[in-house]
């Protein structure tokens, strides 16, 4: 099938992606998205005017956060706009994207922005009162550190689930670090002839303003933080739980950054276009849960139900990008859905470039736009797994209006 909402080529954008405690760590994460919302419609001439919904998605909260979306869209010279804030760990990027299309769809908006934000760095430390605890003490969590750490439900780390599945598919740390290699070659290929494909959706040179959103911090060349691997350093490296075969070169790093996109109608989209000769259509969504403590199974059975919703097979996709915490994540989707895993995400991934949970996605999918675009147009695929055992997935396809 094929949804009403489009996507305007060209009319999305991503921050850099920066490690934690790094370019961007003392930036509100709300703020900082409604600073780049500003800029990038700006440069790309769209009227904030003609904005009647929004969607904000993040996974970190942050000072004034529970004034969501309204608060980044007054921020953003955008007092009138309304809409939900989301919240779905890794998967928030593809749920925002849905809950806008959705929103098309019912014929309650014709011009929505959707922008993912999120701040790894510096997570909240949270203090839950309990006047019944002893001494009237409260619960304490620290929001990020705590929950990469323990699932409440089977008080399993996410790097437990990782080792689960790695056991269950029999696969060791020298195949994992053989993904790392080749995903960090594709991601080399974003940075050939000056880091041109970034470009295509990237404002670099990045100013990373101060706090106070007055003047420029520092600038940015491209993503901070990028691990540069070796064969020799992987093979060196030993797992990170005793008896595992995860190491800390076979996944990924905490990361802040945002992105955003606009969805409308076919009509509209060729005025937002910055080419109205090339289309970006949503073809298909799909959602799924796994047993309990095997979240990088989950991006498999969430594709296949997007496929099914597009009425189409595996094999009708000509690009795929994954979200991949772990590098074992592209062994597993491959295996199950009978595929090679070396085409893959090409261009990069959030192995390589990072994992700030809410803007990850939305980046993944701008990523697969323009992919597809590179090669004439073609049918998209991108899946990702999610805190919880989930994952979430949507289909694309990018060709003439």
């Amino acid at each position: 099938m094929s949804h009403h909402a489009v996507i305007p080529y060209g009319a999305y954008w991503s921050t850099p992606f920066a490690r934690w405690q790094g370019a961007f760590a003392n930036l509100n994460s709300l703020e900082f998205a409604a600073h780049v919302v500003r800029a990038e419609l700006a440069q790309r001439r769209i009227d904030p005017a003609l904005f009647d919904h929004g969607v904000l998605g993040l996974s970190v909260p942050q000072k004034h956060s529970f004034y969501g979306l309204p608060w980044l869209a007054g921020l953003a010279g955008m007092p009138g706009l309304a809409g939900p804030t989301l919240m779905q760990a890794c998967a928030t990027g593809v749920r925002t994207l849905l809950a806008g299309a959705q929103e098309i769809e019912a014929g309650l908006a014709s011009t929505v922005l959707v922008v993912n934000a999120d701040r790894t760095s510096n997570g909240p430390h949270l203090y839950y009162p309990n006047p019944r605890g002893p001494g009237g003490t409260g619960a304490a969590e620290d929001w990020v550190m705590d929950n990469f750490g323990c699932d409440p439900l089977g008080h399993h780390s996410m790097l437990a689930t990782a080792e689960n599945v790695a056991s269950r598919h029999r696969i060791g740390s020298a195949e994992q670090h053989e993904v790392v290699l080749a995903r960090e070659a594709q991601y080399r290929q974003a940075l050939a002839d000056g880091a041109a494909f970034l470009k295509r959706f990237m404002t670099l040179p990045f100013e990373v303003p101060a706090p106070g959103f007055k003047k420029v911090a520092t600038r940015l060349e491209g993503d901070e933080g990028v691990s540069h691997s070796t064969p020799e350093g992987l093979t060196a490296l030993k797992p990170v739980m005793p008896g595992g075969s995860v190491t800390f070169g076979g996944q990924t790093h905490p990361a802040d950054g945002n992105a955003g996109l606009v969805l409308t109608t076919p009509e509209r989209a060729r005025e937002l276009a910055s080419d109205p000769k090339i289309g970006v259509r949503l073809l298909g969504f799909g959602q799924a849960r796994v047993e309990l403590a095997l979240m990088p199974e989950a991006p498999a059975p969430a594709a296949a139900r997007a496929l099914a919703q597009a009425g189409l097979a595996i094999g009708d996709i000509d690009v795929i990008k994954t979200h991949n915490p772990f590098a074992l994540n592209d062994l597993v989707f491959a295996k199950v859905m009978g595929i090679a895993w070396q085409p893959i995400n090409p261009f990069g991934c959030s192995l390589v470039w990072g994992h700030p949970q809410a803007p990850m996605g939305t980046r993944a999918i701008i990523e697969l736009i323009e992919a597809l675009a590179l090669r004439g147009g073609g049918r998209g695929l991108f899946t990702g797994c999610a805190a919880g055992d989930s994952a979430m997935a949507v289909v694309i396809e990018v060709g003439d209006v």
